[in-house]
């Protein structure tokens, strides 16, 4: 006999009993879906010499999990909406734990990416369904500290994934970073088939906008291929300039699909307050640093200082541990200081951080330089959320959460894409110049999107205190 009992029923009697040891169990999925990102990147290396894979194929590896986990995630929190978060959190676990174990088997590129694309698919059902599910269960005071927790995971997350990739590599091999999440995948969905409530569903509800979700998905894609190819073919031809030309096509429809869908994935009239464009912006930003970091530093001391996984992964501490202390201050002052100049100080410390390695490629240079670019995102992943949620109205609070989520992930998508092309000649080749104008155009990137911030961000008084 299971454990379960209705939500509603529930309420009436108190808070579930359970509560905190659901959190932890969701806490930990939720991890390995941050996981799968920084966990990854310190083993693509190695993936790259035993399946044979092209520079492209090694980059979407990243991108082909970010982009399905991105462009499909407000699908799967509507989802929730419709059929009840604990049943889509229990298929999104089942899914990426099902997917994690193909791709550790796969012995091509045509294999591991499927396998990416279906991880994907179970993180943009699991992650939105599974903060919901937090939400419902605690209130007041106690809502507050588990979305502390919940939110503490992230630089958590790419702490231990530096690590646990070096760790897995050196040690069992690649597959292992895959591997690793199906015991715990199937530990997590039995604990919470058994611990979670049932929910009641109330009727009637509208339907998913599958074609809206195909839209976005599809131009995101479209863009993503084009600054991938660029690398190999240039970023002047007509092959680049046309797929960019589909992926903004297919942004306006997706817009004109949002005004007209009986039930929208996205409110795109949020996208302009400025609070909330400046938020995405900024979470755009930070994350396509945050992977431009880890994509040329684990290539970096890879590939051109021939170390090992595990040293990799201990080479990335200090900048997971910059990155979690950056975020820490700015939470704390940002009520005094205001967004505004936390944004632009995050911005130019990440660009002063990438224009150290741009200069010198020594090896202590490159790590400190990462480590205070590290500490600059982790200041730019507080102020983008508590300038885009702090300012919307509470029954437009999941959606705005839902449309910074989803840029966070296309932010990573285009990190890899834009870097991998820009470095091309040394993630293929003996040169270190690829490594030099990757950190380069990051550099500037970050410097002038410090400038666009310094307007664009709302002060003290319209940014509130997150």
């Amino acid at each position: 006999m299971t454990q379960e009992i209705d939500d509603t029923a529930a309420r009436k009697d108190g808070p579930h009993p359970a509560r905190w040891r659901i959190l932890g169990f969701l806490g930990v999925a939720q991890l390995m879906l941050i996981l799968d990102v920084t966990v990854v990147a310190i083993a693509l290396p190695h993936i790259e010499t035993d399946l044979g894979l092209s520079r492209q194929a090694v980059t979407w590896t990243v991108s082909a999990y970010t982009l399905t986990f991105g462009g499909l995630m407000l699908l799967g929190g509507r989802a929730a909406d419709l059929i009840g978060a604990r049943r889509v959190v229990l298929a999104g676990l089942l899914v990426f734990t099902l997917a994690s174990l193909v791709t550790g088997f796969a012995g091509s590129a045509a294999v591991l990416l499927g396998g990416r694309i279906a991880q994907g698919l179970g993180a943009a059902l699991l992650s939105p369904s599974a903060l919901s599910l937090v939400v419902g269960l605690f209130d007041g005071a106690e809502r507050n500290k588990a979305l502390g927790v919940w939110s503490a995971l992230g630089g958590g997350g790419a702490a231990l994934g530096v690590l646990l990739g070096g760790l897995l590599t050196a040690g069992p091999g690649w597959p292992w970073v895959f591997y690793v999440n199906v015991p715990i995948g199937l530990v997590i969905i039995a604990a919470l088939a058994r611990m979670l409530p049932r929910q009641s569903v109330a009727t009637p509800r509208p339907g998913l906008d599958a074609l809206g979700a195909f839209l976005v998905t599809a131009s995101s894609a479209a863009l993503i291929y084009a600054l991938i190819r660029a690398g190999d073919h240039g970023w002047l031809t007509a092959a680049t300039g046309w797929l960019v030309l589909t992926a903004v096509i297919g942004y306006a429809a997706f817009t004109a699909r949002q005004k007209t869908a009986r039930s929208p994935m996205m409110d795109v009239a949020l996208l302009v307050r400025r609070p909330v464009a400046t938020g995405t912006f900024l979470i755009l930003m930070a994350t396509a640093l945050m992977i431009a970091v880890f994509f040329l530093g684990t290539f970096y001391f890879q590939h051109a200082r021939d170390l090992g996984a595990l040293q990799t992964g201990l080479l990335f501490l200090p900048v997971a541990v910059a990155t979690m202390a950056g975020a820490d201050a700015t939470g704390r002052a940002i009520a005094r200081a205001g967004a505004r100049w936390l944004a632009v100080a995050g911005l130019i410390a990440a660009a002063a951080g990438m224009a150290l390695p741009a200069l010198s490629l020594h090896p202590a240079t490159v790590v400190t330089g990462m480590a205070i670019a590290g500490a600059g995102t982790g200041a730019l992943f507080v102020v983008a959320s508590a300038t885009a949620l702090g300012q919307v109205a509470p029954h437009e609070s999941g959606v705005a959460s839902g449309i910074v989520s989803t840029f966070h992930e296309f932010g990573a998508s285009i990190g890899a894409a834009v870097v991998s092309s820009v470095a091309a000649a040394s993630l293929v080749g003996d040169t270190l110049s690829g490594f030099s104008n990757g950190f380069v155009l990051a550099a500037v990137s970050a410097a002038v999107a410090a400038a666009v911030a310094a307007v664009l961000t709302p002060g003290r008084a319209r940014a509130g205190a997150g």
